[in-house]
């Protein structure tokens, strides 16, 4: 897996108030970094707080898995880097990459399936065109890319 060839979407160095009793960082704070690199993910293809409030819009999160593969302790820096994996018309699927910056060890991963929301209805609604193709033009982008993400099969766009 070439992850380099992903945008990163966050960086972090890790405080000492992400531990927990085992001393290493809380499952609490994956969700939170996680969190952090999809807004940024967003960003990439406009589906920011500009757009959501210009369009009574919103995205919520529908299914999370998380790997946790390696420790992630005090002082550590992480960069997270994101593959989008797919859209329908209301849904969109993509994943994060959590590396340790020294040695490059894959310490977890996050897929994500989430949908677009109509915020007046809080329902579920289509992307507008212009967002629908720029999330194209990225799920094209990855697709292209000489390896598969270890997905876990679960969640369906």
């Amino acid at each position: 897996m070439d992850l380099n060839s992903l945008p990163i979407t966050h960086q972090a160095c890790i405080p000492e108030s992400y531990l927990d009793s085992m001393g290493h960082m809380n499952v609490m704070w994956y969700t939170h970094l996680f969190g952090c690199a999809a807004g940024e993910l967003f960003r990439l293809f406009d589906l920011d707080r500009a757009y959501f409030q210009t369009n009574q819009a919103g995205c919520f999160a529908l299914a999370q898995f998380f790997r946790y593969l390696a420790e992630v302790r005090v002082g550590e820096h992480i960069t997270i880097r994101s593959r989008f994996l797919g859209r329908s018309v209301k849904k969109f699927h993509f994943m994060h990459f959590m590396v340790k910056d020294e040695g490059g060890v894959l310490a977890a991963t996050c897929e994500v399936l989430s949908a677009h929301v109509d915020m007046k209805t809080r329902r579920t609604s289509p992307f507008p065109t212009f967002l629908a193709e720029k999330m194209d033009q990225l799920v094209a982008a990855h697709a292209g890319l000489a390896w598969e993400p270890l997905i876990s099969g679960t969640m369906k766009v």
